[in-house]
């Protein structure tokens, strides 16, 4: 792949006094106050801050997505020499792909699910190049192969549905080098991904921008990530940039009491318990309240013209105990069967094969009917409470539905529940009749809690409740459970990809791999002595807020790969 061509003159981009207001009702609010930076070609700026802050906004800006949204727009964004507020027509064509090319948070919502991956890059490359379907089919396959997708030629026939949630975030970052842009704009390219496809998809952004020159602004909540991936910060709040410098500095010294809290929330592996609060306790001393011994979990599936296959093992003979009023972390990559196990575990799912004993009864086998009694003390709070929560329901309706289901009738009763619940996880009463929409991702998550909350039940599973949330958001849930923990002699089992924040909440924990748990004991030993190399592989890939061992770590990890 040649080097991006020299800007003809000045910065890469250049952003002076850029002002966005959104339509709302009969007026605007306003995004982005007053923000402004340059970028030379080559180098990478991190753009982070909480949800809400205007990060996103003003990334989108440099492509010029902004337009006919509604949206007003003041100030000015030059990227390679374009106007990204005054581009018409052709100029503007050529900015957004092939000048400027954006790499989207969700790959699913990105690329299309009924075209194959190599025909949706080849159609960019004929958008912005005047070449043969055929020279744009060899592009796509070229740039599949240079991001890491194996047997690309192959693969370029997939569709996106057909890929890892690290290969199609592959597959975007291909789509967006297509046209060997000038500059790359990455949007929380790295939210959903666990720690090690997250590093490595970290390390091919830098790689690609050392092979091609091209400059990168990274979007992202999270600290760790700009710390080994950029040259430059700029931290965002409520619109405004409160913080701009390289990143040793703005990591190092924070000048801005908004940065050092920022950094005070990021949760840390060597750094057991909440900042104010203690290590969690390694010897737990409740009684046994939930044991799983040999657990196993199958799934159908099909071969090809529908043929059925071989099942498919989620979770392969695990074996596990949860105490009353403790925690228990469950960590793992992607597919590693973590959510099957956690949902085995509120029988949610039937285990294949095994046994399941709560408070000393064989649960695994029952039915519906015989569970029912039971399901009231087992509950479960979700990744997505989007997903969870039902957008045609007030919050309040979906917080009373476990009232209702274990026979409270009085709505009185049930109405003055919900709000003594919704108080509890620290929001509004009076915020019965509102809908998910209305609400942040933190706030959907109180939610959810509350609603998992309504039952009185004695063990909740959590399944990654804080991945998508930024580090203010994510600390704030996270001392809410425990507080909850605390007060209601809750058993945790917190599921989770993000280790610093398993460590930070866990009495023990469980390491899982391809179904099966490879190491488990009290957090600290685990985190500080581990025995596994999977083990030992995952704390390495964890991202650390000091440049230059988040640096020497990166060229580890390369060395390795090219060995």
């Amino acid at each position: 792949m040649s080097p991006a061509s020299p800007v003809e003159a000045g910065s890469l981009v250049d952003v002076r006094d850029l002002v966005v207001d959104f339509p709302v009702g009969d007026g605007h609010v306003r995004a982005v106050d007053g923000v402004g930076f340059t970028l030379e070609a080559g180098q990478a700026l991190g753009i982070v801050g909480e949800s809400g802050s205007g990060k996103s906004t003003v990334a989108y800006g440099l492509l010029g997505l902004h337009r006919g949204t509604g949206a007003r727009i003041g100030g000015t964004v030059r990227v390679a020499g374009v106007d990204a507020v005054t581009a018409e027509g052709a100029e503007l064509r050529r900015l957004r792909g092939g000048l400027a090319a954006m790499v989207f948070q969700d790959p699913l919502s990105a690329l299309d699910p009924y075209y194959a991956v190599g025909d949706q890059i080849a159609e960019v490359v004929r958008v912005h190049r005047d070449v043969s379907r055929r020279a744009a089919r060899a592009r796509a396959v070229e740039v599949l192969d240079r991001v890491g997708i194996p047997d690309a030629a192959r693969r370029s026939r997939s569709r996106p549905h057909e890929f890892s949630g690290g290969m199609r975030q592959r597959v975007l970052i291909a789509m967006a080098l297509a046209c060997e842009p000038r500059l790359i704009v990455a949007d929380e390219p790295t939210t959903a991904l666990d720690v090690t496809v997250q590093a490595q998809v970290l390390d091919l952004l830098h790689e690609l921008r050392a092979e091609t020159g091209a400059g990168l602004v990274l979007v992202t909540h999270d600290l760790g990530v700009v710390a080994g991936s950029v040259d430059r910060v700029l931290v965002m709040k409520d619109g405004r940039a409160v913080e701009h410098g390289p990143v040793t500095e703005v990591l190092g010294a924070p000048r801005e009491p908004y940065t050092r809290a920022l950094l005070s929330a990021v949760p840390r592996v060597d750094a057991p318990g909440a900042p104010s609060e203690p290590a969690k306790p390694s010897e737990p001393t409740g009684d046994v309240l939930l044991e799983a011994t040999d657990l196993r979990r199958e799934f159908a599936s099909r071969g090809g013209l529908g043929r059925r296959a071989a099942p498919v093992t989620a979770v392969d003979g695990v074996s596990l105990t949860v105490r009353a009023g403790e925690t228990l972390g469950v960590v793992g990559e992607s597919g590693s069967g973590k959510t099957t196990l956690g949902r085995m575990l509120v029988r949610l799912l039937e285990p294949t094969g095994g046994r399941l004993h709560y408070r000393g009864r064989d649960i695994g086998a029952l039915g519906d009917k015989e569970l029912r009694p039971l399901r009231r003390e087992l509950q479960m709070v979700f990744q997505d409470p989007v997903s969870s929560l039902n957008p045609r329901r007030s919050i309040g309706e979906s917080v009373a539905d476990p009232l209702r289901i274990n026979g409270e009738t009085d709505e009185r009763r049930i109405r003055a529940r919900v709000g003594e619940l919704l108080e509890r996880v620290g929001l509004d009463p009076d915020w019965y009749h509102r809908y998910p929409h209305e609400f942040s991702g933190g706030q959907r998550q109180r939610v959810g809690i509350a609603r998992a909350l309504a039952p009185e039940p004695r063990l909740i599973v959590c399944d990654e409740p804080v991945s998508a949330l930024d580090v203010t958001t994510q600390a704030q849930v996270v001392e809410l459970l425990g507080e909850l923990q605390r007060d209601l002699g809750l058993a945790l089992v917190f599921i989770a990809h993000d280790l610093a924040v398993v460590r930070q909440v866990s009495d023990r924990v469980a390491v899982m791999r391809a179904g099966r748990i490879v190491e488990q004991g009290d957090a600290a030993t685990v985190y500080d002595s581990p025995q596994h190399a999977y083990t030992k592989g995952l704390l390495a890939a964890v991202p650390v807020l000091d440049p230059a061992e988040a640096a020497a770590r990166r060229h580890a990890r390369l060395a390795s790969a090219g060995a």
